[in-house]
């Protein structure tokens, strides 16, 4: 029988301890990734290509995840303080990345923060699933605050490097490169950030490695994702990976050559560089997380994928067009874009949430560590790696001969497949109603 879930509510104070874990968690991650493509891009001058690679690079530490992370944290080793040891080695790398100049360089150092830092979201989540009574109506609650420590650093960022490394009167491709300049110390702030989430991590509730049976955990996660609806997700989690890439990998430069002629008091809300203004993203995320305690438990897994897959093609097709719906509307550029952005919060809370809380209901407790760990993997790992690289091929072929970007040509891409996953969700994903999985070895 599948275990039932407790109707207690958990303890207040445990709820904030997840909270803060999963704001710092975040945080980390938030601090510099919008920045990364127009850091190396606009200040260290590398190609897209070669950006492309550090994106890919960064991926590979969610490869090793199910083997390392999840193994330990099902069989071995207390998850919070695998958690405190990864997040305080990986602040002490990631400091390295705002003064690495070369190539190869900044390629070995992401290396190794992968190795350390990806293992670490999928190990938060499970940390998670493991003490909250109610995985539907707790969890929402807990993961959102993640989402609003992206928030503050995003905007933080921005405010610093508008009020830091923007100088006033000047030509716009000075304040461009003024501003990549300013992007190191995104490297430094998380640094900070995950030396502290480290120490934190060590106060967390003990979560000890299952005392059940001593067979490889990822094996027999892998043994259970090959029946659906694990196995379409597992699936579709490659493409959609690849698409959620080129919003991460281009948004930040792309709202930011807009912003550079945006209204005034844009900048003076979200700062400038296009990492503030992504925030966007992550404030309707929070809505999204926050109503869907409320959407649950009524509405069926199949139907809340199929809007998150959906509004990963509206995003791509308001980016890829904006400037013939201004030609045709009168509307800003920014007034365009900014219900694109918005849509960031459909893509991850009913694609990405919605297809971690599937992998927990469809998996046995003994191995949800190691499951969760296999599905970073594919769209934290794979699918990032496969998405970099083709986000910077298609970067070279829309590349113009003044060397600027035609974003129609890079964002299109992405539209399309987008459809074609929503297309195969809607005609593959297994009929079944509100909140009723089929938990793996229940007859």
């Amino acid at each position: 029988m599948m275990q039932s879930r407790s109707s207690e509510k958990p303890p207040s104070f445990l709820r904030v301890r997840l909270s803060f874990m999963m704001l710092l968690q975040y945080a980390i991650w938030g601090a510099w990734l919008p920045l990364l493509y127009p850091f190396l891009s606009g200040h260290r001058g590398f190609s897209p290509g070669q950006i492309g690679d550090m994106f890919a690079i960064g991926a590979v530490g969610a490869l090793f995840a199910p083997f390392i992370a999840g193994q330990i944290a099902d069989r071995h080793f207390p998850t919070e303080k695998y958690l405190g040891i990864s997040h305080i080695l990986g602040g002490i790398l990631v400091w390295q990345l705002a003064s690495i100049s070369t190539y190869w360089g900044f390629l070995g150092f992401s290396l190794v923060y992968s190795l350390i830092y990806s293992p670490t979201l999928s190990l938060t989540n499970s940390i998670s699933f493991h003490h909250l009574p109610d995985r539907d109506r707790d969890f929402g609650k807990v993961r959102l605050w993640g989402t609003l420590g992206w928030i503050m650093v995003g905007i933080g960022i921005g405010q610093w490097l508008l009020h830091r490394h923007t100088p006033s009167d000047a030509a716009e491709e000075v304040v461009r490169a003024a501003q990549a300049a300013g992007m190191a110390d995104a490297f430094r702030l998380s640094s900070i950030l995950g030396i502290a989430l480290g120490i934190f991590c060590f106060t967390l509730p003990n979560t000890p490695p299952s005392k059940g049976e001593k067979r490889n955990a990822a094996m027999e996660a892998m043994g259970q994702v090959r029946r659906n609806p694990l196995l379409l997700l597992f699936l579709l989690a490659v493409p959609i990976s690849c698409i959620h890439q080129f919003y991460f990998v281009h948004t930040a430069g792309f709202l930011g050559g807009y912003q550079v002629k945006a209204a005034s008091f844009i900048n003076s809300i979200f700062g400038v560089g296009g990492g503030g203004l992504m925030t966007i993203g992550q404030i309707a995320e929070i809505t999204v997380l926050a109503l869907i305690p409320l959407f649950a438990k009524k509405v069926s897994r199949k139907v809340l994928l199929a809007i998150g897959v959906g509004a990963y093609a509206i995003r791509m097709a308001l980016f890829a067009y904006v400037d013939q719906i201004v030609g045709v509307t009168g509307l800003s550029p920014i007034a365009v874009l900014i219900p694109g952005i918005a849509m960031h919060g459909l893509c991850f809370g009913c694609f990405v949430f919605i297809a971690f809380m599937v992998v927990d209901e469809e998996t046995t407790p003994d191995v949800r560590a190691t499951a969760q760990s296999l599905f970073s993997v594919i769209i934290f790992g794979v699918g990032i790696i496969v998405g970099s690289k083709i986000a910077g091929l298609v970067a070279d072929v829309a590349l113009r001969p003044d060397g600027s970007l035609d974003y129609t040509k890079l964002f299109v891409y992405p539209m399309w497949g987008a459809v074609a996953c929503l297309v195969l969700l809607l005609a593959a994903y297994p009929r079944r109603g509100p909140n009723e999985p089929i938990a793996a070895g229940v007859s």
